[in-house]
């Protein structure tokens, strides 16, 4: 049934079990062996947090042009936050040490979501150089510049992805390197 003010509610978001599944399926592109394998990510924490904080953004980029897309951008880097407040406590980090160590990651991202922006939309060079700079710690250019038109084919993938498919879930990443991208 029906009931004639339920208009006036708060949409709800996104089921858990969904927001696990885009985290997820970001999680596991981000941990691609390619990108560290072929393309010079330092198989270290820090290059594994860069690569999944690239991917967050490329999804959440997509997400603000989605109708509903900033509810589920915000519950989608809450669990992120969730994510690394885990995994800070996993690796025997303090109580007290934690909240200092995620106000660092919170700017970590912003600051590189806006060099990804600010980048973008310059070009393929410019977010090469953001991605070597804040990636493959200012070194590696030709790979960078593999990374930048990765970065570029999957935003222009998520763009042609319907609404529908990235709010349930039924999305797919496209693969670590296109055919046009390869090493």
């Amino acid at each position: 049934m029906l009931w004639p003010f339920n208009h006036f509610r708060k949409p709800r978001l996104a089921p858990r079990g969904t927001i696990e599944a885009i985290y997820g399926m970001i999680v596991t592109q981000a941990r691609e062996p390619i990108f560290y394998r072929d393309l010079g990510v330092p198989d270290t924490v820090n290059g594994r947090f860069d690569l999944l904080l690239l991917h967050l953004w490329l999804l959440l980029r997509r997400l603000r042009t989605v109708s509903g897309g900033a509810e589920l951008s915000q519950v989608l880097f809450d669990r992120f936050c969730e994510d690394m407040d885990d995994n800070l406590r996993e690796m025997g980090v303090g109580d007290q040490t934690v909240p200092k160590r995620m106000r660092a990651f919170g700017e970590a991202f912003y600051g590189r979501a806006k060099a990804y922006d600010e980048a973008m939309e310059d070009g393929g060079e410019a977010l090469a150089t953001a991605i070597c700079k804040n990636i493959l710690n200012g070194a590696g250019m030709d790979q960078a510049r593999q990374l930048a038109a990765y970065a570029q084919a999957t935003g222009g993938d998520l763009a042609r992805t319907s609404e529908v498919a990235l709010l349930d879930a039924t999305f797919a990443f496209p693969p670590a390197l296109p055919e046009d991208v390869t090493p």
